[in-house]
């Protein structure tokens, strides 16, 4: 006799940030009739999405994403209020450019951005800084917008939030079950894996680093490039100052890879700081998990120039993946064009965990009522930078100018 295959409405492949996300939103509608198929454990490190605070901010240097920002606050809100679990944490936040430099350019879009979006914003320049936040240290070509509404996620505990919510609503989470092939079967999907096959109506795939491995069995490949990035914690003996009550997140705009930006105290004694793109290009099958030293070396360089009384000794630097797009916007889209319009994916983009509970809100309204009251248009396959074989890539937000990644600073 043959065993019946397990039937779904809906499977999601990849439980990391945003494909919890989703699993959580969909089971909140369909219950029982919803799969997440992770391939490692849950909670594992060889992605991009497990760590313990993360950036969360309205500002942003193009305003389609300024929505989706409003919009992930409350979906993290949401998951607060069911859980009884605080995940998002309010430190204030700082845009930073040095006057007259590539990064200057970089901040006036933010700047218009927000204007143009409504987010209500301060700009304070050269000692007016010191005097809000004494653990700074400006000089007079500092130029900041200062946003009250930016803080951190907690990551960690936002994915585990997440799934362990999805499981109270029904939804079934199945560890170390890596997706082989992904095929039709009559008008449904068959998901096939290492513990056996999965039957469904839907797919979402959130499979980050691994996207292409997964989207080939439906035909679908988008340019992508993987490399592997690092955050540095500090162990300053000035914690008071670096307390999530007393430092704001901020970044400092440079136009080139390897930006750095910052987060107050959690999770740990550590202030943290992290370096935006720049890292060593690989797969997710070929990174490792050692730290560059030339990058902690400019971690701290940049810690000791901006907030000299952060530094003290490295509790430890952690490695993850970043998974772009040639323009450095997340692709959210289905297969529709090899023939599958049931798989629904969606790429981050090495930027997306500030939006991972929105993110997959979007993909349950995509993959349950087939559109989503989102502005999702720019999001699309059918752009230039996915298209289009001679796009040159440019991954720092707000440039425009070709950013060459390489295994060296």
């Amino acid at each position: 006799m043959n065993q019946q295959t397990p039937q779904f409405d809906y499977i999601v492949v990849g439980c990391g940030g945003v494909g919890s996300s989703a699993v959580y939103w969909l089971a909140k509608r369909c219950g029982k009739r919803v799969l997440g198929l992770e391939q490692f454990n849950l909670g594992h490190d060889h992605g991009g999405s497990q760590d313990l605070s993360r950036i969360i901010r309205l500002s942003y240097n193009d305003k389609a994403y300024i929505p989706l920002a409003r919009g992930t606050y409350e979906a993290w809100g949401e998951a607060e209020r069911e859980s009884g679990i605080q995940l998002v944490f309010k430190t204030g936040g700082l845009d930073i450019c040095k006057r007259n430099t590539p990064g200057h350019a970089v901040l006036e879009k933010f700047a218009t951005a927000m204007t143009e979006q409504n987010v209500p914003y301060e700009r304070f320049e050269g000692e007016s800084i010191r005097r809000k936040f004494p653990q700074m240290n400006p000089t007079p070509e500092w130029i900041t917008l200062y946003q009250k509404d930016s803080g951190l996620v907690d990551a960690a505990m936002g994915n585990a939030v997440h799934i362990q919510l999805a499981r109270k609503h029904g939804a079934t989470i199945l560890e170390n079950t890596g997706v082989m092939n992904i095929v039709k079967q009559g008008n449904l999907t068959k998901v096939c894996t290492a513990k056996g096959d999965f039957l469904c109506r839907k797919v979402v795939i959130t499979a980050g680093a691994w996207m292409n491995e997964v989207l080939s069995s439906v035909g679908v490949k988008i340019p992508l490039t993987v490399t592997q990035e690092q955050v540095t914690y500090y162990a300053t003996s000035h914690m008071k100052e670096f307390t999530k009550d007393k430092c704001p997140v901020f970044i400092l705009h440079t136009a080139r890879a390897a930006e750095p930006y910052f987060l107050p105290i959690h999770g740990n004694t550590g202030f943290k700081i992290g370096l935006d793109v720049g890292g060593p290009v690989v797969t997710a099958r070929t990174r490792n998990y050692t730290p560059d030293p030339k990058r902690e070396k400019l971690a701290s360089d940049y810690v000791k120039e901006l907030c000299p009384r952060g530094l003290g000794p490295i509790l430890f630097t952690k490695t993850c993946l970043y998974t772009l797009t040639p323009d450095r916007n997340f692709v959210i889209d289905n297969c529709r064009k090899t023939g599958y319009p049931d798989v629904i994916f969606c790429c981050g983009a090495g930027h997306a965990y500030k939006f991972a509970a929105v993110l997959g809100r979007i993909l349950s309204q995509l993959a349950i009522d087939g559109r989503t009251a989102y502005d999702i248009s720019m999001f699309n396959m059918d752009r230039p930078a996915i298209k289009d074989p001679n796009y040159v890539s440019h991954f720092q937000l707000g440039t425009e100018q070709a950013t060459k990644v390489t295994s060296k600073l």
